[in-house]
């Protein structure tokens, strides 16, 4: 079948599931079937889209995507795991690591192919957890976690010979920076004995200096998520279980690092979950999704400054298309569905989607098409996926009958760039949904017809978007001067204050209390207030006047006794303040 001229045609999309695995057109006519096993476990693209990698538990295959060419196969069958590295230089596979009564300590379960099917290195790689190298974007240096370790490699490719290797005490995970040189390598020590958790940033090869580091408390877990140029980094903190108990998910922050040194901690202004953290194509800014539902979605700049809030909805997931100028709000998997799509630009929101029942959401690689899927295990029943335009709606449905299942759907990659469409010139078919707009009324009991009714409550308060970028930074650094002279002054009146001996400052706390006015007592309070200031000061006087007759008989008075007579002038002062106010 000839391939459209139109984007919709030229993209391509590779279905895996019971059924095997088969790849449609971006208009949604199957195309081509891959493999027609029941037991395809895992599937991968290489980068540029020109190979397609499979297991189908009997043996892992790859295949030439332009000419359906099958390049070899290995006889890994209890393949779960593999990848291509960045340019499509090597083949990494991984199985469940097992040992044995013959083989004691196991045997190698991670290796590494080149593309004639030969294998270049092996290794043990117990946990699945980040079980695979990680390579920068020119496949230059490789990188492996090894016990309190990363191991570098400039060849391109682990092997037994290591040419350098960043030592961390309890090195917990690290991850390699894409973009350009210098590489930058981050790494996350996990707190131990109530000492801090930390993440610090290196640039290969000096890995003895710290290029940026923060530390922070409250981490079991964390994600390291750097920007598409690899100069900056942001780091998801989160603990197993909210001591607090105000959230079922634990507790979570977010950190920002930068290669010049800077490290912030992000604010968000409402507390709760963060669901989603997603850097712009172009690597100057970032979305979050966080708090208790409705969940608010916030613009930051590099600088960790809010540049747009869009309100607050019932919203999970965040995400930029290819180019960066549009940005998708949604709520998927326990939410409705319900997707907005914005001008980043323009920051305007021009079409509203609704995509009930959503597990996995992706754009497509000319950033107007995209895909939602309904996937097993997460829901077995009405799988199947949908092909979307941003201002047109559904392009087209597949839907997968019981008893067969769906795992799997997304984009095959493309070498050529789709260039920018112009979202300005989109023409939307599909109205925007508007609040309150043929809004059936609410259900009234017969007994209570025609009767006053009581007023309603809110469950939640939606908050509307609000552009935070025209904030003068005149005002902010204004703002910031005086909180910091504020600061001071507190600081010069506390250590003035501490020079002076106990009793007199005593005093001058009950003159502040005098003269200060009175705001909500009543008058009965406020006078029986003074009437008891007064009779201590007067009692403080009368002392006063007992310890100046000892002095005059010769008697050696105390060093507190001789502070407390100077304080007699204050005391007077004090009086006389509570007499006029009285008055």
């Amino acid at each position: 079948m000839a391939e459209k001229s139109t984007s919709e045609g030229k993209s391509q999309l590779a279905v895996r599931g019971s059924q095997g695995i088969y790849l449609v057109t971006g208009d949604g006519v199957k195309k081509d079937t891959i493999s027609t096993s029941s037991n395809c476990r895992v599937m991968n693209f290489s980068s540029d889209g020109s190979m397609l990698a499979w297991c189908d538990g009997t043996s892992v295959s790859v295949m030439d995507c332009s000419t359906t060419k099958m390049l070899f196969e290995l006889a890994l069958p209890r393949t779960r795991c593999l990848s291509f590295s960045p340019r499509g230089s090597y083949l990494v596979t991984w199985e469940p690591y097992i040992v044995s009564k013959d083989i004691p300590a196991g045997q190698c379960n991670l290796h590494i192919w080149d593309m004639h099917g030969q294998i270049v290195a092996e290794f043990i790689q117990k946990q699945q957890e980040d079980w695979c190298p990680q390579w920068s974007d020119d496949e230059c240096l490789s990188c492996r976690n090894v016990t309190n370790e990363v191991h570098c490699f400039n060849k391109g490719v682990p092997s037994r010979m290591i040419d350098q290797k960043l030592q961390v005490s309890g090195l917990a995970k690290f991850s390699l920076a894409p973009g350009a040189k210098p590489y930058k390598i981050a790494a996350y020590i996990p707190g131990s004995k109530g000492a801090p958790s930390f993440v610090r940033m290196y640039t290969y090869p000096n890995l003895s200096a710290v290029v940026a580091s923060r530390s922070f408390y409250k981490a079991d877990t964390v994600n390291l998520i750097w920007n598409k140029k690899g100069t900056a980094l942001l780091v998801v903190t989160a603990t197993d279980v909210d001591k607090s108990g105000a959230s079922y998910y634990g507790e979570q922050g977010l950190y920002y690092l930068s290669a010049k040194g800077d490290g912030n901690i992000i604010p968000l202004k409402k507390k709760g979950p963060i669901y989603a953290v997603e850097w712009s194509p172009n690597s100057e800014e970032f979305c979050v999704c966080y708090g208790f539902m409705p969940a608010n979605v916030t613009l930051f700049n590099q600088s960790c400054e809010k540049v747009y809030d869009f309100g607050s909805g019932h919203r999970n997931t965040v995400c930029f298309n290819t180019h960066g100028s549009i940005l998708a709000l949604a709520g998927f998997g326990n939410l409705r569905g319900n997707m907005e799509f914005w001008n980043r630009k323009e920051l305007k929101c021009f079409s509203n989607l609704q995509a009930s029942d959503t597990t996995s959401f992706e754009w497509g690689k000319d950033g107007v098409h995209f895909v939602t899927a309904t996937t097993a295990p997460r829901l077995r029943e009405g799988n199947g996926y949908k092909i979307w335009h941003v201002a047109k709606g559904i392009v087209c449905t597949c839907e997968v009958p019981r008893p067969n299942e769906l795992w799997e759907v997304k984009w095959k990659p493309h070498k050529v760039e789709f260039p920018e469409v112009d979202v300005m010139s989109l023409q939307v078919t599909v109205p925007l949904k508007t609040a309150n707009k043929d809004k059936p009324a609410a259900y009234v009991p017969p007994a209570l017809r025609g009767k006053p009714q009581v007023a309603k409550t809110k469950l939640h308060d939606f908050e509307p978007p609000e552009d935070l970028s025209k904030e003068s930074s005149s005002e902010s650094i204004s703002k910031s001067a005086m909180k910091n002279k504020r600061k001071k002054e507190a600081r010069v009146k506390a250590s003035h204050e501490s020079s002076q001996p106990a009793e007199k400052q005593d005093v001058l706390a009950t003159v502040a209390y005098i003269t200060k006015p009175s705001t909500t007592t009543t008058s009965n309070e406020g006078s029986t207030e003074k009437d008891k200031q007064l009779k201590s000061l007067k009692k403080k006087l009368t002392q006063i006047e007992q310890l100046k007759q000892k002095q005059l008989r010769g008697e050696k008075l105390e060093a507190n006794q001789l502070e407390k007579i100077k304080t007699e002038v204050a005391i007077v002062e004090a009086i006389e303040s509570l007499d006029i106010a009285n008055n």
